[in-house]
């Protein structure tokens, strides 16, 4: 019986290490995606909000504040898909590209305001 071998736990550590290493490259790709997307949201915000003071400020100068603000956001990366004025206070929806993930483009959007602060606009509790 010397040549006759009992099968047994033989390469079982390398499917084992097969699987490991796959889990942590699923897991690795699920947080390059992740931050992807918090990254774009960052920019997003960033956008809208420098795109909403540059709108408050022209409207301070007299001139228009919307097309002011498609161009700061436009500088900064977004897309400018909604402009509101109601006084002398701006309202911006911006939309930022996310990187693509397994081939798919995802659309990040953030919203600002501003414009004077005054006692109907303050956002102290009363």
């Amino acid at each position: 019986m010397s040549g006759w071998r009992r099968r047994g736990d033989d390469g079982s550590a390398t499917l084992f290490g097969v699987f490991v290493i796959g889990v942590l490259a699923l897991f690795t790709l699920a947080c390059v995606g992740i931050a992807g997307i918090v990254v774009a949201h960052r920019r997003a915000q960033s956008a809208a909000d420098l795109g909403s003071l540059g709108a408050a400020t022209a409207i301070q100068r007299g001139q228009p504040p919307c097309p002011t603000a498609a161009d700061v956001v436009r500088r900064n990366g977004g897309r400018l898909t909604g402009c509101r004025v109601q006084g002398e206070t701006v309202i911006l929806r911006v939309e930022v590209s996310t990187v693509r993930i397994f081939g798919q483009v995802r659309r990040t959007a953030a919203s600002a305001r501003a414009g004077p602060v005054g006692p109907s606009t303050a956002l102290a509790p009363r």
